[in-house]
């Protein structure tokens, strides 16, 4: 099965690092967020990955063009002009670099990906949102309902501190919890080849009529996570994912 990851988006409320390379490729740790994306995809199986290129797509291109050289000890003979990779522990991943266009939007990149596509279900999330989402189960879920769409639903960690007040008094102060009201779109979805003929073209985001018309429809399902999810939108996002990763909490809490 393929995932599809949008990662061709300008990324302008975090134009601090967007400004030299695409959101997708901020470094979280030591990796790029869009590599610890497809290597939780990768830990249940999935290694079939197509990426959705536009703005700045070149930096991502050099960067799995040459993974290897940077991740890996290498043995060179200058006489024979050859290059073999010592490390054992290669990453089994096939990445399909796709440039869907400098604007195109949501849905259209997407769209653009039908060759990739065919005629079997696939997966989307963006490239930009980290989840620690049982993908195994959202699959088993997806497959359970017969419906040609699932959405991942998430509640976010709030921005701002929470306030319990009575009279006037505050009987209860949580800084930053998780909303328990409402629930979003967290990415992470499941699409039958169907979904495509909601899509119209380049124009066409992909969380306006696509979704709208299959919801509208009874034909997009939901699947809750309660657990953590993150997307990387702004500097303060940047800092608290980062503290995250360092101090091995949320997604990275088990790693």
């Amino acid at each position: 099965m393929k995932v599809i990851i949008l990662a061709g988006g300008l990324g302008t409320r975090i134009s601090e690092f967007t400004d030299m390379i695409p959101k997708p490729m901020i470094r979280i740790g030591d990796k790029p967020i869009i590599w610890h994306i497809m290597n939780h995809y990768y830990k249940f199986g999935l290694k079939e990955f197509v990426l959705a290129l536009g703005y700045k797509g070149e930096k991502i291109r050099d960067y799995f063009l040459n993974y290897n050289y940077y991740n890996q000890d290498i043995e060179l003979s200058l006489y024979k002009g050859s290059v073999k990779f010592k490390n054992k522990n290669k990453l089994n991943w096939n990445i399909h670099l796709s440039d869907t266009g400098l604007e195109t939007l949501t849905g259209g990149r997407i769209k653009r990906l039908l060759d990739y596509v065919k005629n079997d279900t696939f997966m989307v999330t963006y490239g930009d949102g980290i989840c620690s989402v049982e993908i195994n189960k959202l699959l088993k879920f997806h497959k359970s309902h017969g419906k040609l769409a699932t959405v991942t639903a998430v509640r976010p960690t709030a921005r701002f501190g929470e306030l319990s007040i009575n009279n006037n008094l505050v009987t209860k102060f949580q800084e930053k919890p998780q909303v328990t009201d409402g629930w979003i779109n967290g990415g992470y979805f499941v699409f039958e080849p169907d979904v495509l003929k909601y899509i119209d073209n380049d124009n066409t985001i992909l969380e306006k009529e696509p979704l709208e018309n299959l919801a509208r429809e009874g034909q997009l399902a939901s699947y809750k996570h309660d657990d953590f999810w993150m997307c990387l939108d702004t500097k303060r996002d940047y800092d608290l994912m980062q503290d995250y990763y360092l101090n091995k909490k949320g997604y990275w809490s088990k790693k």
